[in-house]
């Protein structure tokens, strides 16, 4: 399939999301849309797939002008957007996501269900996934939610398939995997067009580049004609340089404890111990299945501890009360924020005020304007782009979603903040202004812990390094160990007994 996007404009009232944008992409080939948060990205992406029409602007697929682009008949050209957010319906089965509104039937009226099953299980098998079509989806982590999207776009032979953020969940070899997949398929002359912040994945998967910034196209080209740098320098629209906010920090000496945890076991974890002291930037790493995500909830009271202690300068945590650990001084910035970060039918205001309406608000009625003042506190500090705040929280890109679970929690000035994966699926700026917000919350005597799977990040914020394998730390590293190779060994249990 060969695609052209001409001249598209679109705006949302006095909003012009779109300005004039040309994109193209060949047959055969994986094209990287590349743009913050905010640039357009995925209201282009939604102008092809039909969920809303451009004010102005053509499409052209194979050289015929489409008229009137809908759903449906973007899903008769076949082509096929995998959102970044899941869709899928937890409470059905997996094969019965993958077919959702496209059916096969017999006898003219009953879905054939066994049919179904057959073809997604052969979809699933053929993509080496593990997954049983029959299996419920509530009971997938969320790497197989993802790799479901993916199966369900394969299953009818997509030419043209959109790809936003599909690796946020995925491990290392999930990922290869994922591009083994594409490259077969390109093969086939089945398109892609690969939207992603993780500049290594672009330029190890994907042929051409365009850039999109404010809505506007800024400059399309071959990956093999730019670097790493160049190609951030497109995006933001100045010069970027990586290393220089944590260079500023020096590595802080040992100050009272402000966490301890002892022996904590659960369902993916045993035995973890550490203490986090003042001022202390601690990362926990690993590959998925490792036991962090599971480590970060139970951290927060959020997932239940089958053994071991949790206690603070004040004492021991009840950790069966997320309000007792709230007031106790630890708030959390969690993973995924579609599931569990964000209240979707909620203004911005309302869903910047949770934390505080449940730990500190103690009046029988809300005083709207000291909520008011909190958020524009919050919205400067963070450099929070909004219309208005009474807007609901789904209306503002992923950036500044992230931002704004971010100042929900710093309205709070806990004494330690356990941020799990907060940069997931947001774009390099908003990358940095996070990176400076934790080390300028460790300048302030916070503590944070910061849970990741991405070495740069690790880089550049910790002073400290836990890694986990099989649910157990198989290392522990100061900040002049730190390397990637030797972080990857130990999450492989490579180097399990190097460094306990």
């Amino acid at each position: 399939m060969r695609l052209e996007m001409k001249h598209i404009s679109k705006s949302f009232g006095p909003v012009r999301a779109l300005k004039d944008v040309s994109f193209d992409v060949q047959s055969g080939e994986i094209h990287g849309l590349l743009g913050e948060n905010g640039a357009g990205k995925t209201t282009l992406m939604n102008v092809l797939a039909g969920t809303f029409p451009q004010d102005s602007g053509n499409i052209i697929i194979d050289g015929k002008e489409v008229f009137g682009m809908t759903p449906k008949k973007s899903n008769d050209l076949k082509i096929r957007f995998i959102h970044q957010e899941l869709n899928l319906c937890n409470d059905l089965k997996v094969y019965q996501n993958m077919f959702l509104g496209e059916e096969y039937s017999k006898h003219g009226w009953k879905v054939d269900k066994e049919r179904e099953l057959i073809h997604a299980q052969q979809v699933l098998d053929s993509m080496n996934t593990g997954i049983d079509a029959s299996t419920v989806v509530s009971e997938l982590d969320t790497a197989q939610k993802q790799l479901v999207e993916i199966a369900r776009a394969l299953l009818f032979e997509s030419e043209l398939i959109i790809m936003d953020e599909p690796t946020t969940a995925l491990n290392s070899k999930e990922i290869e995997k994922l591009f083994s997949i594409m490259s077969a398929l390109k093969e086939k002359s089945v398109s892609f067009i690969y939207i992603s912040h993780k500049m290594p994945e672009l330029f190890s998967i994907c042929d051409r580049y365009t850039v999109l910034r404010d809505g506007e196209f800024i400059q399309s080209g071959f990956f093999k004609d730019i670097n790493e740098q160049g190609a951030t320098e497109l995006l933001i629209g100045k010069r970027f340089v990586a290393a220089t906010i944590r260079s500023a920090r020096a590595v802080p000496a040992t100050s009272g404890m402000v966490l301890k945890a002892t022996n904590l076991c659960g369902a993916s974890f045993k035995d973890i111990s550490f203490t986090l002291h003042q001022g202390e930037i601690v990362v926990f790493t690993g590959l998925q299945g490792s036991g962090t995500d599971e480590l970060a909830t139970s951290l927060f009271g959020a997932s239940r501890l089958t053994g071991g202690t949790v206690e603070t300068k004040n004492g021991l945590l009840d950790m069966r009360s997320i309000r007792d650990v709230m007031r106790s001084g630890i708030g959390m910035i969690p993973r995924n924020r579609k599931e569990r970060g964000i209240l979707p039918d909620l203004s911005i205001r309302n869903n910047n005020s949770l934390a505080f309406f449940t730990a500190k608000h103690n009046k029988p009625f809300v005083n709207r304007k000291e909520e008011i003042e909190r958020f524009e506190k919050s919205r400067k500090r963070l450099e929070i782009k909004v219309s208005s705040d009474l807007d609901l929280i789904t209306s503002l890109s992923g950036g500044n979603q992230q931002k704004v679970i971010l100042s929900r929690w710093l309205e709070l000035d806990s004494d330690v903040y356990i941020m799990d994966n907060p940069t997931q699926g947001i774009d390099v700026g908003a990358k940095f202004a996070i990176y400076k917000l934790v080390v300028e919350l460790a300048e302030q005597g916070k503590s944070v812990l910061f849970f990741t799977s991405e070495y740069p990040e690790i880089h550049q914020l910790a002073d400290r390094c836990f890694v986990l394998y099989k649910g157990e730390i198989s290392a522990q590293l100061t900040r002049e160990e730190f390397s990637e190779e030797l972080i990857m060994a130990c999450s492989t249990g490579t180097h399990r007994e190097a460094h306990k």
